[in-house]
């Protein structure tokens, strides 16, 4: 499964963004979907995840109240709405995927992995 995620962009500080990740081939709809950002320097952290269902959602504590995670299997796009955002929100964001239907935050859970689209939050 080859993911692909889009949507970043360059932003002012208390703007929003709205990232989306599809796959090639096939659809994640069996599939939990997670975000992940990574800027430079620091490692991978959790951001969001969605069950295969939508039915439910966790949230890295840095992004509860600002970003909702959500997605529409019909389309095959899971989305990442960002809004209010900060400077350090500034990274590459990555979607994944797991073989199985329900959520986690650890990235090693996570079985594929999109190219990662970034994000930059100016002050």
């Amino acid at each position: 499964v080859q993911l692909q995620a889009s949507g970043g962009g360059l932003v002012q500080a208390g703007g929003s963004l709205r990232l989306s990740c599809t796959a090639s081939r096939r659809t994640l709809s069996n599939n939990a979907v997670g975000w992940f950002r990574q800027a430079p320097g620091t490692e991978r952290e959790f951001v969001a995840a969605i069950n295969w269902r939508g039915s439910a959602t966790i949230y890295g504590d840095s992004v509860k109240g600002r970003f909702t995670i959500s997605r529409d299997n019909p389309k095959g796009t899971v989305y990442l709405q960002m809004n209010n955002l900060k400077p350090e929100d500034t990274a590459v964001y990555y979607c994944a995927a797991r073989r199985v239907a329900y959520i986690d935050d650890g990235a090693g859970d996570y079985n594929y992995w999109g190219q990662g689209t970034q994000v930059t939050v100016s002050s």
